[in-house]
C-alpha cells in the first residue's frame, strides 16, 4: 500500500535522497542486461566469469581434510606475503557449532589450502577486516561477542567484551579516528561506536579498553547524531539497546562497510541503506526500497565498497542479487545466482587486485542451512 501511495510522487522524494536521480536512471537503462545463468548458475554482466571455490560438506582441496563449513555468511580478504591472498568465511550455525573458515589463494589464484581459524563459537553471522590484517567475527545472539581472528589460523581467536554484548551482525573499522562502528541484528537493534583508549600502536588499535555509545539521531530518521555513552557494555544488568532510552532504534541492522569518511550499513526490516558521515556525524538514507514501485534492491544485507567506489549490498532472499548503487546514484544488478530462492548472498569481498570477488549462497539451491555454495567472480569490477 505504501508503495502504491508513494508510486506517483516517488520520483521527487527519491532525487532527495539519491541527487541526479533521473540521469542516473537513464544511466541504468543503458547498461547491458545479465547474461543468462552460466555453468554455476550465476547471472554477470558481459565480460565476467565465475567459479565454485567450495561447497559445503566438501573439502575445497581434491584430498584435503577440513570440509567446508555450513551456512558461510560474512567474509574478507587478507593479503599474503608471497602475493596470494585469504579468503575468510563465517558459519552461522547455533550451539556453537559456528566459527570462521578460510581459503588460501597462491599469487596466480589457485586455491592451494583451506582450514578453519575459528571454532566453537555460535551464529557467526557477518563481521569486519582490520587495517590490521585480522578478522573481526561477530555472534548473532543475544549473548554475542566478537572474536579477533588469524588469517593464517596460527594464532587462536581471541574474543573482544569491550566491544559490547549483544546480538552483533558487523563492523567496520576507523583507524585513523581509532574508531569502530558497529550494528546489531535483533527488533531493537541500535547502532554503536567503539572509540578505542589508546592511539594505535604500530598499526594496531588495542581492542581491550574503550568507550561502547550508542547513536541518538536528532532528526526525524535523519540528521546530526549524538552518541551516548553504554553505561553497562557486558550488558550484565539490562541488553545495551535498552540501556539508553533515548537511543535510536535502526531494528534489524545488517552489514557495514566504510568508503572514505562514509560508513554505509543496512537495515533489513526498513530495506533501507544508511550513510553516516564521519567528520560531520550526520545521518541520511542512500536507499529506500519503498520508494520504488519495482525495487531492483530488496532483503539488504551485507555490504562491500567495489574497486570503482560503488556500495554493494547483497540481499537476503529478495532476487539473490548483489546490487550496485553509485556515488552518483545509479542503482543496478551486479550479478545474480539463480534457482536460489530459498537462500541468499552473503560474505562479499574483492581479492586485493580488486579484479575478484568472492560470496556465498549461505544455503544454495536445496535452502537447507547445511548447505551453502561459495562463488569466485572475476571481472573489470574497477570500470564501476
Amino acid at each position: 500500500m505504501l508503495r502504491a501511495a508513494l508510486h506517483g510522487g516517488a520520483g521527487v522524494w527519491v532525487a532527495r535522497l539519491l541527487p541526479g536521480l533521473g540521469a542516473s536512471m537513464a544511466r541504468a537503462a543503458d547498461r547491458p542486461p545479465l547474461n543468462p545463468p552460466d555453468a554455476n548458475g550465476v547471472r554477470l554482466p558481459p565480460g565476467y566469469t565465475s567459479r565454485i571455490v567450495a561447497r559445503a560438506g566438501q573439502t575445497p582441496l581434491p584430498g584435503g581434510t577440513y570440509p567446508w563449513h555450513a551456512s558461510p555468511d560474512g567474509g574478507a580478504t587478507f593479503r599474503t606475503p608471497d602475493g596470494g591472498w585469504i579468503y575468510v568465511s563465517n558459519s552461522e550455525l547455533l550451539n556453537g557449532r559456528g566459527g570462521v573458515g578460510a581459503l588460501r589463494f597462491d599469487p596466480a589464484g589457485t586455491l592451494v589450502d583451506a582450514y578453519p581459524i575459528c571454532s566453537g563459537t555460535t551464529l557467526n553471522c557477518a563481521g569486519g577486516a582490520t587495517p590490521w590484517g585480522t578478522w573481526l567475527t561477530c555472534e548473532e545472539f543475544p549473548r554475542g561477542q566478537v572474536w579477533e581472528c588469524d588469517p593464517t589460523g596460527k594464532t587462536p581467536p581471541v574474543p573482544r567484551p569491550a566491544l559490547g554484548v549483544f546480538t552483533h551482525e558487523a563492523v567496520a573499522v576507523d583507524l585513523a579516528a581509532r574508531r569502530l562502528y558497529l550494528t546489531e541484528d535483533w527488533p531493537t537493534g541500535r547502532f554503536y561506536r567503539f572509540t578505542a583508549a589508546h592511539a594505535a600502536t604500530h598499526g594496531r588499535l588495542d581492542l581491550t579498553a574503550g568507550v561502547l555509545e550508542v547513536a541518538q539521531v536528532d532528526g526525524d530518521l535523519e540528521g546530526p547524531v549524538r552518541w551516548l555513552p553504554v553505561p553497562d557494555a557486558a550488558a550484565r544488568r539490562a541488553p545495551t539497546a535498552e540501556q539508553v532510552p533515548t537511543s535510536t532504534a535502526f531494528p534489524g541492522s545488517e552489514g557495514i562497510a566504510i568508503g572514505g569518511d562514509t560508513a554505509y550499513f543496512t537495515t533489513k526490516y526498513s530495506n533501507r541503506v544508511w550513510a553516516y558521515d564521519t567528520r560531520r556525524q550526520t545521518l541520511r538514507i542512500l536507499y529506500d526500497d519503498d520508494a520504488f514501485s519495482a525495487p531492483t534492491l530488496t532483503g539488504v544485507d551485507n555490504v562491500v565498497i567495489s574497486p570503482a567506489g560503488d556500495v554493494l549490498v547483497a540481499e537476503d532472499g529478495g532476487d539473490m542479487q548483489i546490487v550496485g548503487i553509485t556515488p552518483q546514484g545509479e542503482i543496478y544488478p551486479l550479478l545474480q545466482v539463480a534457482d536460489h530462492l530459498g537462500s541468499e548472498i552473503a560474505g562479499p569481498a574483492f581479492d586485493p587486485s580488486g579484479t575478484r570477488l568472492y560470496f556465498s549462497s549461505q544455503r544454495g539451491p536445496d535452502g537447507a542451512y547445511a548447505g551453502g555454495v561459495t562463488y569466485e567472480v572475476s571481472g573489470p569490477f574497477n570500470r564501476g
